[in-house]
């Protein structure tokens, strides 16, 4: 679907304008988003049976990342 939505083969302005390819993962990013808030209750995730957090890294090259975690409760 994202294929669809947002190729990576397309031309973008983005790419023109800051001289990179990363014009599709930009794209995806917003469709998806960057951040998820998830209940938890007795230090368990409250996840669905087939549900899961997954990070998923849309850019055209490799690089640095880091995730944060925030936890909020008693």
């Amino acid at each position: 679907m994202l294929e669809e939505i947002a190729p990576y083969q397309k031309s973008y302005v983005h790419n023109r304008t800051w001289g990179d390819d990363n014009g599709a993962a930009h794209l995806r990013s917003c469709i998806i988003g960057t951040s998820y808030c998830c209940p938890f209750v007795e230090g368990r995730l409250l996840l669905g049976t087939w549900q899961q957090i997954v990070f998923i890294d849309f850019d055209t090259r490799s690089r640095q990342r880091q995730i944060a975690v925030q936890l909020i409760g008693n």
